[in-house]
This record gives C-alpha cells, sequence and structure tokens, in this order.
C-alpha cells in the first residue's frame, strides 16, 4: 500500500490543502483565493492574509478530505508549508498542521515552499534527477540544478524585484487591474514591443543573476514623459509600454537560462510559479531549450501556482528520504534552498527573497 499525504499551503495569499498518493495522483486539490480581500490595496496586505488563513484553512482542510473520500485517519502523513513566506500565513499552516498532527498521531513534515515548486515536475511527469528548473513567480525568480528532494544548487536568481512582482508594479503605474500578469498580458497583444527603448538589465555581466527593478522604473519614466507630452496616456501608449516591458522581461529570461543551462547542462529545462503562464515568456524558454537539446516542461497553471499538491508530494519524498519534524517545527520567513549559496539581496512585498 502506498503513501497517502495531505498538504496545507499558506505561504502568501493563497488558502491551501491537498490530498496525494506517492504514485502522482492527486485525490483532491482546494485553493481559497484571497484577490477580493487584497484588491482595493493594489498588493497582498500581510496582516489580512494572515487573518483569512486562520479563517479557511481548517474548511479547505475538510473539503479536501471530503474531495478524496478520505478521514484524517485514512492518510499517512502531514505536510506542511513551513517558509519562506509571510510570516503571518505560514504560521497559521504550520499550527493548524501541528493540531492536526498532535490529534491524530500522524507524522508531520515541514516543506520548503520553494522545493514545492521545485519538485513539481516529479510529481506531473515524473521525470528524474538531475534537472533545470526556473522558478518565476510573485515572490520569487531562481535558477535551481535540482539533484534530489533536499539537494538544490542555485546557479543565480532575482536581486531585487520578481518578474511577478514587477508585472503587478508596472500594472499599477499604467492603470490596469490586478493580478498584474494577465492584465499587462493582454494589453500588450495590441502593442508594438519595439516603439520604447526599454533596457535589459544584467545582461551585460556575467552570470545568471537579475533585475527587474531598474525595468520597471524605465517603464515608469516613458509613461511620465508621455503624460507631460500630451496629458495623459493613450490606449496604444499603454499597449505599447506593456508589449515593450514583457518583451523586455522575455529576453532577460531567454538569455539568462541560455546561460543556466551553459553552466549546468541538464536533459529537461522545467519552469514553475504563476508568470510561467505568460504565453510570450513561455515561447522563449521553449526555444532556448530546444536549442540546448532540453525538453521543456511546463507544469499545468493549476499546478504552477501557489498549492498544496505541490507540498504533500513534496513531504511525501522528504518523508521517504526519512524526514520528520515534531511539534518543534518553526515558521520561517526566510528558507533557501541552497544552503551553501550566497543570499540574495531585498525581499519582495510577496514573500521573502530566499
Amino acid at each position: 500500500m502506498g503513501l497517502t499525504f495531505l498538504g496545507i499551503e499558506s505561504s502568501c495569499d493563497d488558502s491551501a490543502a491537498a490530498v496525494v498518493r506517492d504514485d502522482r495522483s492527486i485525490l483532491a486539490s482546494v485553493v481559497a483565493g484571497q484577490a477580493a480581500l487584497h484588491a482595493d490595496f493594489g498588493g497582498v496586505v500581510p496582516e489580512i492574509a494572515a487573518r483569512a488563513h486562520a479563517e479557511k484553512l481548517d474548511l479547505c482542510v475538510e473539503e479536501a478530505l471530503a474531495q478524496a473520500g478520505l478521514r484524517l485517519s485514512d492518510v499517512d502523513g502531514i505536510a506542511v508549508t513551513a517558509g519562506p513566506g509571510l510570516i503571518g500565513g505560514v504560521l497559521s499552516g504550520v499550527m493548524l498542521a501541528k493540531g492536526l498532527a498532535a490529534g491524530s498521531g500522524l507524522p508531520l513534515v515541514g516543506v520548503n515552499h520553494l522545493a514545492g515548486h521545485a519538485l513539481t515536475p516529479r510529481l506531473t511527469d515524473g521525470i528524474p534527477f538531475p534537472y533545470l528548473m526556473l522558478l518565476v513567480s510573485g515572490g520569487h525568480c531562481q535558477f535551481l540544478r535540482v539533484e534530489g528532494p533536499a539537494d538544490f544548487t542555485r546557479l543565480g536568481g532575482t536581486i531585487d524585484d520578481a518578474p511577478g512582482e514587477a508585472f503587478d508594479k508596472v500594472a499599477k503605474l499604467l492603470g490596469l487591474p490586478q493580478p498584474g500578469g494577465p492584465a499587462v498580458e493582454a494589453a500588450a497583444r495590441a502593442g508594438d514591443p519595439r516603439r520604447f527603448a526599454l533596457p535589459r538589465p544584467l545582461l551585460d555581466r556575467p552570470g545568471c543573476d537579475l533585475s527587474f527593478s531598474g525595468l520597471k522604473t524605465a517603464v515608469l519614466r516613458q509613461r511620465d514623459a508621455l503624460v507631460a507630452a500630451q496629458g495623459g496616456l493613450h490606449e496604444q501608449d499603454r499597449a505599447d509600454l506593456c508589449a515593450g516591458f514583457q518583451a523586455a522581461v522575455a529576453e532577460v529570461l531567454a538569455e539568462k537560462t541560455r546561460r543556466a543551462l551553459a553552466l549546468a547542462p541538464a536533459p529537461v529545462l522545467a519552469v514553475a510559479g504563476g508568470v510561467a503562464a505568460n504565453e510570450s515568456l513561455r515561447a522563449a524558454l521553449q526555444r532556448v531549450a530546444a536549442e540546448a537539446g532540453a525538453t521543456f516542461l511546463a507544469p499545468p497553471l493549476r499546478l504552477c501556482t501557489d498549492n498544496a499538491a505541490m507540498i504533500a508530494w513534496a513531504g511525501i519524498e522528504a518523508y521517504q528520504a526519512g524526514r520528520r519534524d515534531g511539534m518543534e517545527l518553526a515558521a520561517r520567513p526566510r528558507w533557501p534552498l541552497d544552503q551553501g549559496a550566497a543570499p540574495m539581496l531585498g525581499a519582495g512585498k510577496r514573500g521573502a527573497k530566499a
């Protein structure tokens, strides 16, 4: 009989629970989003997110177990995101998991949220180690060579804003709704990416590190120049700025991915995180993978964005490797996957860099 794990995720603004088996079957995956709660604030408010998690997480667990047709006593372990992320949300999930484990006697496994993303291709496609993972989301962006359930080598990452955060900020600058990624992508379809000369940050420097803060500032300056010259921003201006911004992000990510594959060749290039849903970025990465002779793999969007199925799976892999946690398990705002790498600088509004 195989292992069945309950997963709990609450690192940012999605309360989630899932039930997953070690044969890679997802019996249930429940996500309660908070977009409506944060819509008026232009971003995630940590205190509001934490309260919502406290109200919703137990209901998500009940729903996931009901969808799976199981009781808590039918699962073999509980996996929970223990970091990195917004500490109030992480703490909500950890405390719930501890209570469930204490009451049921089930083993508890604390999972690194980033490991959940990084191991998702093994859940969806069963790929072997090693492979190259580009984790590109609202709060994180890094290249990881994945060689085992707890063996990650970071080749580079963002030194300031993550791409998803940059998309959100650009959307706000241009008067587009949140979340910014889909809004910018939609506007860009009618735009000319060559109209504005936007920078390609760090392409003139070696290595795989990235930066998106200066690109966002360049969009701001172009917007202000247009407003000053013509008294406002026309729809075509907005579309052209979105197209130019998106093209710059895609070019930077493609070139840095090319360098990462040259630095650490791998048979598979996998991408995860909400930004992986962007068609322009995905097409650019597919071309880079093809040039390098690597298979390109992007899990379904529902498993690219924050979810508990990836946490349950990462918990299964950790449990099979001998990991167990007790009631001393701590919620961590920062938790780098590559313990030997120098810390990345800065912190994004949607989660701490790691």
